[in-house]
């Protein structure tokens, strides 16, 4: 009981009922139906669904863009289709004759040997001189640095026909750079001087455009790769009386030597399919004498009309091209697994 100030007497409430003296009270076991749903009924997914859920709408569009045409071409490359069939929708099936008959054609393999062989001095030259500038960015001070990262970028940033006709500018016949720099050296022979005469002069001068086009994407990678090399183990290497060439192959390379593997792997894919620089310059002339797979295969299609057989030289593109990569994706995760 209450006893208030005025002396009335109240009792006091009652809000829990008696505990028993003898037994302390116990908490009833939690059961699996005291587990509620989310509000609103819906049911939660499972956490192992979430990463498949996240990466779902890039794998739907990339089967989209990508796979749906490559299973279409395989089709494609399995059946005779020339101008009448194309114009009459007729699309007999032609098994392995079209890549039968590539494989049996001496100019098909002219422009695999071709293709490698652009692909190879193109890469060397890419590798060695964008590391050159790489390691030029590195010594350079800050100023000089600036400027000559942004002649990169502007350089890396040039569309790829616009460049085209700079340089078919520079190499004209009759108007060109080149032919003048020659006259004024005191050279002869270089009035009106065709540059691309011939199929090999061609492929020089692509491939000092896409070399020229793809310097600043190793040199701008290749100097930030050295900015995470320790200042200190060039000071070791000076103490030791290393040279430049010895500072390189044991400091820089060793630390770098990813940078290089995937650098490298990418050159080779970005070279090897380069179509735009070639078939823009001549079109794969004269005399198709500077065509690569990919301007060989359009050519095939487009101009001659033997779409089944264009198709099938796709295809056998991507599969010399898959075979090479395969070894050297082999040798990057061989240096994966030994860091």
């Amino acid at each position: 009981m209450t006893v208030h100030s005025q002396g009335a007497v109240t009792s006091a409430p009652q809000d829990a009922p008696p505990k028993s003296a003898g037994r302390p009270e116990t908490p009833a076991p939690a059961t699996g139906a005291s587990h509620k749903p989310p509000r609103g009924g819906r049911k939660s997914l499972p956490s192992g669904w979430l990463p498949y859920l996240l990466v779902a709408p890039a794998v739907l569009a990339l089967a989209t863009l990508l796979l749906y045409p490559l299973i279409k071409n395989v089709i494609l490359s399995l059946q005779d289709i020339n101008k009448v069939e194309f114009i009459q929708r007729k699309y007999p099936f032609a098994g392995l004759d079209n890549y039968t008959e590539l494989l049996g054609d001496s100019a098909f393999w002219t422009v695999v040997v071709r293709s490698f062989a652009f692909t190879l001095a193109n890469v060397a030259l890419i590798m060695v001189l964008g590391s050159l500038i790489g390691i030029l960015l590195n010594k350079l001070g800050t100023k000089m640095r600036l400027v000559l990262s942004m002649a990169l970028v502007m350089a890396w940033a040039m569309p790829i026909v616009a460049s085209v006709q700079v340089f078919r500018w520079l190499f004209d016949e009759q108007f060109g750079v080149m032919n003048w720099v020659m006259r004024t050296a005191g050279l002869s022979g270089y009035e009106q001087h065709n540059w691309m005469e011939t199929g090999l002069s061609t492929m020089v001068i692509v491939t000092i455009l896409v070399v020229w086009g793809s310097i600043p994407f190793v040199a701008l990678n290749m100097y930030a790769g050295l900015t995470t090399v320790g200042a200190e183990l060039y000071e070791a290497a000076r103490m030791d009386g290393a040279n430049g060439w010895q500072t390189f192959w044991k400091i820089v390379f060793p630390n770098l030597k990813p940078f290089f593997l995937i650098t490298t792997f990418l050159e080779v894919i970005w070279v090897f399919k380069a179509f735009t620089q070639v078939y823009a310059m001549n079109k794969g002339g004269p005399d198709r004498g500077s065509e690569i797979l990919p301007v060989f295969a359009y050519v095939e299609g487009q101009s001659q009309a033997h779409y089944g057989l264009a198709a099938a030289i796709s295809v056998l593109t991507i599969v010399i091209l898959v075979i090479v990569m395969s070894f050297y994706f082999r040798l990057i995760l061989k240096q994966e697994e030994e860091q």
